[in-house]
């Protein structure tokens, strides 16, 4: 019933329907008219043989002959009648049972599912809709987005090109528009002037006529845009994007700035303001070993631990919390406070590869990210690759990465880091139980495509995973909400909440706020000024914004108490 006046509405606009519907109207007509005529000649012939019955007898007569029915209550005796009843019989066949259905499902039901898909996926946003998303493609980035679209009650919609993957994508529950991608009309059925954003997230020759087409309607809708090719940046730019991003090869270097022979000091993956959010991999440093009491961070070096991520699990930090060689430390500091930390660890984390190369297994766009990275370091690495195309330089060697030859040629004795970049998450674990069988000693970072292999991959034994899915959609995300949210490492989140009235006047340390919620307070905005790190003395005063850290299920905590 939902879709029912959308459907009408189609069969009294659409002129193919409209046509279909007078055809089968005509159809219904002529087969009445004989009916008609075929019971008025049934009580003339039963008078010819001296039998008299009712006109309603001859329509009940006519209608269980023509429907082959044929109950035998009534006959005729004459030549003449059985005559006609075969020539009601024949016609019946030909009418009843061949055209009417054929006729009912070209003219009516046919058009009539159509609409049906037609209602489910429509060509047009309201004319009230405003400050949504709008995705031209469904991937994993996009699926990841969406998920956090909803958390924060952003309106989206997902253009598909054709009514089939329309429907594929209403089945799967998202919410879906139909239309061309390189047609104006369809963005401004979009209402993209008053959207919020625009995601192109295709092949780097679609993203362009998306961009292109999309300025065309509005000039200032942010258009955000993925690029495969490097060269492919500019021409996006001068297309239109507002913003161009090369997902995979911000993958690649993540994941190789997080290898051991990179840095074992504090690397800054995110920034709020002044605030600096780094992780520190604790493998090899002199806090291995150590609880966080005993570690004495905040006293030496002024940052704050906020998490810790054991093999991809967050855990909020507690002054008992053992730090092991897996552990990786999440910080929070002013750049000064992370200069700090990284002077203290110095002479342990020049731990570079010249005897040990990092091994990157995969040479694909991801797997030249990352080795275009340790190259900028200057540190030595081997990458496996099967492809020949993909061959870069001396550094790279041909050859199957779950092949034990292979993988004793490229140094996998030796190595300090493994780094797994393949477009495969099957294969990425395959890889990652191989590597920590053959090493359980080394350092194996892995890429995962899809967030639902996360686990799989810490559970094989890698020590760390980093998601294309969630990097893409946090970046995204953090574009929608600039200096509001940070979001960041698969669903930890930095987030300003104002001082309610219930905690105005009481210091830090009687909030109870970690305890309560499991939120971190890392800095409070006073009067434009951000004190990072706050003493847990400190009172709250009214105006005072709290800038605080915390997974998306404490933050979810923290909003219901305030």
């Amino acid at each position: 019933m939902k879709f029912l006046p959308s459907q009408l509405l189609y069969f009294t606009r659409s002129r193919t329907t409209k046509r279909n519907f007078r055809l089968l109207f005509q159809f219904i007509l002529v087969l009445a008219l004989l009916v008609v005529v075929y019971s008025v000649m049934f009580h003339f012939i039963m008078l010819f043989e001296e039998k008299e019955f009712s006109w309603i007898t001859g329509f009940y007569w006519t209608l269980t002959v023509m429907s082959t029915l044929g109950f035998g209550d009534i006959t005729f005796s004459s030549d003449l009648g059985k005559a006609f009843t075969m020539l009601v019989l024949m016609s019946g066949i030909l009418f009843l049972l061949v055209m009417l259905p054929f006729t009912f499902i070209q003219f009516f039901y046919g058009p009539w599912l159509e609409a049906q898909s037609l209602a489910k996926t429509p060509r047009e946003l309201p004319k009230e809709t405003r400050d949504h998303v709008i995705l031209t493609n469904l991937d994993p980035l996009a699926i990841n987005l969406i998920e956090k679209l909803e958390k924060y009650n952003y309106k989206y919609a997902v253009l598909a090109p054709d009514l089939q993957k329309a429907l594929e994508l209403y089945d799967l529950n998202f919410k879906v528009v139909r239309g061309d991608l390189g047609d104006p009309e369809t963005y401004k059925r979009l209402r993209l002037h008053n959207a919020a954003m625009l995601i192109a997230n295709n092949d780097d020759m679609t993203n362009t006529n998306i961009s292109f087409t999309a300025r065309e309607v509005s000039e200032k809708t942010t258009i955000v845009t993925n690029a495969d090719a490097h060269h492919s940046i500019d021409i996006l730019q001068l297309a239109g994007g507002t913003y161009v991003f090369q997902f995979m090869k911000m993958l690649g270097e993540s994941l190789a700035r997080r290898t051991l022979g990179m840095n074992m000091g504090a690397n800054v993956i995110g920034k709020f303001d002044q605030l600096l959010i780094a992780e520190a991999p604790a493998m090899r440093t002199p806090l291995e070993g150590k609880t966080l009491l005993q570690s004495n961070l905040r006293e030496k070096t002024g940052v704050t631990v906020v998490g810790l991520w054991e093999r991809g699990l967050f855990e909020i930090p507690r002054p008992q919390t053992r730090i092991n060689a897996t552990t990786v430390l999440l910080l929070a500091g002013s750049a000064e406070q992370l200069e700090t930390y990284d002077e203290v660890f110095s002479s342990y984390r020049d731990y570079h590869a010249t005897d040990s190369p990092v091994l990157i297994l995969g040479g694909g766009r991801v797997g030249q990210a990352a080795a275009q990275t340790l190259e900028e370091r200057q540190i030595s690495y081997t990458v496996v690759e099967k492809n020949k195309k993909l061959i870069q330089n001396k550094n790279y060697i041909q050859g199957n990465a779950a092949d034990l030859e292979t993988l004793n040629r490229a140094g996998i004795k030796k190595a300090s880091s493994v780094i797994i970049t393949t477009h495969d998450d099957s294969m990425n674990v395959y890889l990652t139980i191989y590597c920590r069988k053959l090493r359980s000693d080394v350092q194996i970072v892995s890429r995962a495509n899809l967030d639902s292999s996360i686990s799989k991959l810490h559970n094989a034994g890698a020590d760390l995973v980093m998601s294309h899915a969630s990097m893409g959609a946090n970046t995204v995300l953090n574009l929608l909400k600039p200096n509001k949210i940070l979001m960041f490492a698969e669903g930890l989140n930095i987030f300003e909440m104002q001082v309610v009235r219930s905690l105005e006047g009481k210091s830090l340390a009687e909030s109870h706020i970690r305890k309560e919620t499991g939120c971190s307070i890392i800095a409070i905005r006073r009067k434009n000024r951000l004190d990072i790190n706050p003493e847990p003395s400190l009172l709250l005063e009214k105006g005072d914004e709290m800038v605080l850290i915390g997974t998306s299920e404490a933050e979810k905590r923290l909003l219901d108490l305030y």
